[in-house]
């Protein structure tokens, strides 16, 4: 049960920029104030001598950014209404990074109540797609990070268990997308790495994690799923080989959120120059360029063809985001800060209603809001937050 002894747990800032100089001051723009909680008027902005630019105050922008993503939580279903299964578990990675980087717990209870909701309706959280199962187990280890409950990491460790029986021998190895076993491809695979190196961490001496860390990279680097442009593409063809097939953002994310942990426990740079040519790759061919965003607005591939009714694409760019910002504590190149700042400037300025809901184009216009709108472009605020942190 999540009391008020489980303290929570800070994260850490070891190797991260700090602003040379903050200063509070009050800017009269009307848009800034607009809709934002307890009456903070976004005039609350940090000066910071980096780069020459006035940097926003990004915990304001955050704070009323969760505030409408809740407005969409269902406290029966433990869920988010407008949204799937797996992007709740998204949304709710999103409330935690919120919680980990601002200390505000106003929505702490949420996690027992998803906890405890969510699981009433697939037992231990687990459904036939691999990739939805392992979305579920990262954010019980995110929970875990901030509370020290151990009944979340259980989960995670009963649907990494889950995945092993999704893993053979067909194509050297690797996870099935689901459990009809007709194609590998490169999300559940990248969550698969991520998950096991996590776990390891947070394991020590349990489990063969890290050996599945290790033996997941190997095959995804013997199977050649980063193509010729340094992209990941989306899975393997009928002959074992990279499909060519679309170079999703989430796919570019999720690969680094599990070199940057591979990195970290065993110092191999192999994995952070790796992480860092798939980084720069997407600042280099998946944005789009904008005034006073010196590395481009992250732009999905097809993004404005995106159907009404598609309930995943929306979901995909604050993924890669939210794993930029992983990688990053372990290559701090400007550049990654930088281009997580610009974003979340931009989501705030031109991709906004009145309402502090975001839609999913980052460099504009608004088109309409949902819960997957919303968590992808609070994970951008979320890591904003630390960045200019004084």
């Amino acid at each position: 049960m999540l009391t008020a002894a489980n303290s929570l747990r800070g994260e850490r800032r070891n190797g991260l920029p700090t602003a040379s100089l903050q200063l509070a001051v009050r800017r009269r723009n009307p848009r800034d104030g607009q809709g934002l909680p307890g009456g903070v008027g976004l005039g609350a902005y940090r000066l910071s001598v980096q780069h020459g630019l006035q940097e926003p105050d990004y915990r304001a922008y955050a704070a009323a950014g969760m505030e409408a993503l809740q407005r969409w939580y269902g406290r029966w279903s433990g869920c988010w209404r407008t949204t799937g299964w797996w992007n709740s578990a998204n949304a709710l990675t999103a409330l935690i990074a919120y919680i980990q980087r601002t200390g505000d717990q106003t929505h702490l209870s949420v996690l027992e109540r998803t906890f405890r909701a969510a699981r009433r309706m697939h037992s231990d959280f687990l459904v036939s797609f691999y990739d939805d199962n392992a979305w579920w187990g990262l954010a019980w280890v995110a929970a875990y990070d901030l509370t020290g409950d151990d009944r979340y990491l259980d989960a995670a460790r009963t649907i990494f268990a889950n995945l092993l029986t999704g893993w053979d021998d067909a194509c050297g190895g690797g996870v099935w997308w689901n459990t009809e076993r007709r194609y590998k491809n490169a999300i559940t695979n990248e969550l698969f790495l991520s998950l096991a190196a996590r776990l390891h961490q947070r394991c020590p001496g349990t489990g063969d994690y890290l050996d599945w860390a290790r033996r997941e990279w190997d095959w995804f680097c013997a199977r050649g799923l980063v193509g010729a442009a340094g992209l990941v593409n989306d899975g393997l063809d009928g002959s074992c080989e990279n499909n060519r097939g679309q170079t999703w953002t989430y796919n570019q994310g999720v690969v680094l959120g599990g070199l940057a942990a591979l990195y970290e426990i065993t110092g191999d740079a192999s994995h952070l120059r790796q992480g860092e040519a798939i980084a720069d790759a997407v600042l280099g061919s998946l944005t789009i360029g904008a005034p006073d965003a010196r590395h481009g607005i992250l732009l999905e591939p097809g993004e404005h063809n995106t159907a009404r009714s598609d309930g995943d694409r929306p979901q995909f760019k604050g993924i890669f985001v939210r794993n930029l910002y992983d990688f990053y504590r372990q290559s701090p190149r400007p550049a990654y800060s930088e281009f997580i700042r610009d974003n979340a400037r931009s989501i705030w300025a031109n991709n906004r209603n009145s309402r502090n809901q975001f839609g999913l184009h980052w460099a504009g216009p608004f088109d309409y809001a949902d819960a997957s709108r919303q968590s992808s472009a609070q994970d951008v605020l979320n890591a904003a937050v630390p960045l200019v942190a004084g």
